[in-house]
């Protein structure tokens, strides 16, 4: 996940320098992240339906292969078409590894833990935030971009070679048709949460990706303040993440989800309005940065517990509902920069923070699907359904571990995902 989120991230800042040596122009190369971002989108799901037969290790190791591939073709490239068929190869791999992964996790530990779980999982991508790419973009500043890319590369090859030999015993998850497969989106409540997981990734990155801007005016345009704001938030991101998992478990997804997404909202009203002030930007960022990586916690457990059984197939839309967020905050962004400048940027950030909200709310009172088995109740206070449980339409009634008859936990114990 830390690789996956680093190479993700990490362009932004090497954008300049990327487009120099490519010889083509800043713009051109942005493309690349849109194609990476609606190519995993849409692969994603794929994954889940046409390779479900497939090992859980062998698929998140052939998608760790592929991301090192990928990322390694854009290490030696010499244009702009190689750069970017090398993110549409590291695209399938992200595909393949990052729901799989998220879906094993929850076969790892008990129902009780899932939140610890989800949260330990999506610690890579919040360090990839944190670690991953201002390092890899003070690496390309000393040694050029590519060499960014190279570490990248060894880190996919070690990962590779690993996942086989510690995920053998992961349990293989009962091969379902197509149809079961599609399932999950003809309930209302699946719907619903993924809407939350697409505004609240679009609400983050719509004021991230051009955070540049919006603090131009505390920052006076000095990239090394605007680093000491990136380093606050992401910082204050791996606080976030310990705590969003605990607080998932005791006091359920619905309340730690809406604390996160209106302290978001009313940090980013904030940027708007105090973006002149370093020292308030530093206190705005350390905030944003906290709830920003808490809220995803909450989001995949709801989809987890909705239907456990679904876990695999769940996953596989709430990554690809994550990256169509990630697809629609660079244009809303320009849109708003366009429109009004640097201050309507975190305004349209609070706008869909405050649509994902909204969305996750309305998954609660949203009626169960008849085809869907109910959650059971991990524990916390927070995930009561009110609804009558339907009947599994296997016949099959999931455990309290989430697991079904036909996958058999690890270590005695069910499991999570990010």
């Amino acid at each position: 996940m830390f690789g996956v989120g680093t190479n993700a991230f990490v362009i932004a800042g090497l954008l300049p320098r990327i487009a120099g040596d490519l010889d083509a122009s800043q713009a051109s190369v942005s493309y690349s992240i849109t194609v990476y971002a609606l190519l995993v989108a849409m692969a994603s799901p794929l994954v889940s339906i046409l390779l479900s037969r497939v090992s859980r290790g062998w698929l998140m190791a052939s998608g760790a292969l592929l991301f090192t591939v990928g990322v390694g073709v854009a290490a030696v490239g010499d244009s702009l078409t190689t750069f970017v068929l090398a993110r549409v190869i590291a695209a399938f791999g992200g595909a393949a590894l990052v729901p799989t992964a998220t879906a094993a996790a929850t076969t790892l530990v008990p129902p009780h833990r899932r939140g610890r779980a989800l949260a330990i999982v999506g610690a890579g991508f919040t360090l990839s935030v944190a670690v991953g790419s201002p390092l890899g973009t003070e690496l390309g500043t000393l040694f050029g971009w590519r060499a960014a890319m190279w570490c990248l590369v060894g880190l996919g090859a070690v990962v590779a070679v690993a996942i086989p030999v510690l995920f053998r015993t992961v349990p293989q998850p009962p091969v379902v048709s197509l149809r079961r497969r599609l399932e999950p989106l003809t309930d209302a409540r699946v719907l619903a949460t993924l809407a939350a997981a697409l505004f609240a990734t679009t609400g983050f990155n719509v004021v991230y990706i051009f955070s540049a801007e919006v603090t131009r005016s505390s920052t006076g345009g000095s990239g090394a303040l605007l680093a000491v704001l990136l380093l606050v938030y992401g910082v204050a991101g791996v606080i976030g993440n310990v705590f969003a998992g605990p607080a998932t478990d005791r006091f359920g997804s619905r309340g730690t989800a809406t604390v996160a997404l209106a302290v978001q909202s009313a940090a980013l009203s904030a940027l708007a309005v105090l973006e002149w002030s370093f020292g308030a930007s530093i206190v705005v960022f350390a905030v944003w940065g906290v709830v920003a990586a808490a809220v995803t916690i909450p989001v995949q457990h709801r989809l987890v517990a909705i239907a456990p059984e679904h876990a695999q197939q769940t996953m596989a839309w709430y990554s690809t509902a994550m990256y169509l967020g990630i697809a629609i905050a660079p244009p809303l962004g320009n849109a708003a920069l366009a429109g009004a400048g640097p201050w309507l940027v975190p305004v349209a950030g609070v706008v869909v923070s405050l649509l994902a909200l909204a969305f996750f709310l309305a998954g609660f009172r949203a009626r169960r699907t008849r085809g869907l088995a109910a959650a059971p109740v991990p524990s916390g206070r927070g995930e009561p359904d009110p609804i009558t449980p339907a009947p599994h339409s296997s016949g099959r009634t999931p455990s309290a571990s989430g697991a079904t008859d036909g996958m058999t936990p690890t270590a005695g114990a069910p499991v999570v995902a990010p």
